[in-house]
C-alpha cells in the first residue's frame, strides 16, 4: 500500500510541474503544438531510461495496450490544453482532474472488488479536494469548455485504465515510449494536414520541452503506483496533481491561494493519510 501511495504522490507532483509549464507553453503557441512536442520529449526521456536499465523489449499484447493509453492520454491534453487556453482554468482543471480519477474507480470497483471502507472515505475527500485545489471566482466558463473538460477527464481516466494493463513483469519503460510516440505520430499528421507549426517559438520551447519531461516522469510514476497496488488507490492519489500546480502559480507566479484552495490542501492531506492506512 505505502509503495502505491508514494508513487502516486510523485505522479501527481511531476503531472502537476508538467501542466504548469504547459500552461506556460500555450500562452505562446497552439496545444497542438505544445502537446506534439512534449510526447515526443517524454518518448525521448523514457526511451532513455529504457536503455539505460537494460529494461527487455515488451511483447506484442502490451503494447497495444500501450497505443490505445497513447491515443486517449493525447486526446486528454489536446483537449485539456485547448480548454485552459480559454482562460477559465480553475472550473476546466478541477472538472477534468474529477472525472479522470472516477473512471479508474469505476473501472477497478467492477474488476477488483470494493475498496476498503476507509479507502473510499478517503476517495471522497480526495475528489472534494482536487476540486477545492482548482476552485475560481471565475464562474462565466461556457458549455463548450466544460465538454471539453469532460473529454480530457475521460482521456486520462482511460489512460489511467489503460496504462494499468501494460504494467507487469515486462516492464514500464518501453511501454510507456510507445504511447508517448504512437501519440506523437498522430499529432505529427494532425499539424501538417492543418498546417499549424511543429514546434513552438524559440524562447517558449525550453518551458515546452519541460512540460514533456515531467510529464513523462508523472506518467512513469503513475506506472510504478499501478503496478504495486490497486488501480484506483494509484488514480485518486495521482490526481491530486492541481495541488502542484496550484503552488508553483504561487511561488512562480505569485498568485494567491484562496480560501478553498487553502482547504482543498488540506483536505488533500487527509485523502492522503486515510487511503495511506
Amino acid at each position: 500500500m505505502i509503495p502505491t501511495v508514494v508513487f502516486g504522490l510523485l505522479s501527481a507532483l511531476s503531472w502537476g510541474a508538467g501542466d504548469f509549464f504547459g500552461g506556460l507553453a500555450t500562452k505562446r503557441a497552439h496545444p497542438f503544438t505544445v502537446v506534439h512536442v512534449a510526447e515526443w520529449v517524454g518518448a525521448a526521456v523514457l526511451v532513455a531510461l529504457a536503455l539505460l536499465f537494460g529494461e527487455a523489449l515488451p511483447t506484442g499484447t502490451t503494447l497495444l495496450w500501450a497505443a490505445g493509453a497513447g491515443l486517449v492520454g493525447a486526446v486528454g491534453l489536446v483537449t485539456l490544453y485547448t480548454a485552459l487556453a480559454a482562460g477559465h482554468m480553475g472550473i476546466v482543471a478541477a472538472l477534468s482532474a474529477v472525472v479522470s480519477a472516477l473512471v479508474p474507480i469505476i473501472v477497478a470497483a467492477l474488476t477488483e472488488g470494493l475498496p476498503a471502507p476507509l479507502h473510499m472515505v478517503g476517495f471522497g475527500v480526495g475528489l472534494v479536494a482536487i476540486w477545492l485545489l482548482t476552485s475560481s471566482h471565475d464562474q462565466t466558463v461556457q458549455p463548450r469548455e466544460l465538454w471539453l473538460a469532460v473529454i480530457a477527464g475521460l482521456g486520462f481516466g482511460f489512460y489511467f485504465v489503460l496504462i494499468d494493463r501494460t504494467v507487469g513483469d515486462s516492464g514500464v519503460f518501453w511501454n510507456l515510449a510507445f504511447a508517448r510516440s504512437l501519440a506523437g505520430v498522430v499529432l505529427l499528421i494532425i499539424l501538417l494536414a492543418t498546417r499549424r507549426p511543429l514546434f513552438p517559438p524559440r524562447p517558449v520551447l525550453p518551458t515546452n520541452m519541460a512540460n514533456g519531461a515531467l510529464d513523462a516522469g508523472g506518467n512513469l510514476f503513475f506506472a510504478l503506483a499501478a503496478q504495486s497496488g490497486r488501480l484506483d488507490i494509484a488514480a485518486v492519489i495521482a490526481s491530486l496533481y492541481p495541488g502542484m500546480t496550484v503552488l508553483l502559480a504561487r511561488v512562480v507566479l505569485k498568485e494567491r491561494l484562496n480560501r478553498l484552495q487553502t482547504v482543498g490542501a488540506v483536505a488533500a492531506l487527509a485523502a492522503v493519510v486515510l487511503i495511506a492506512l
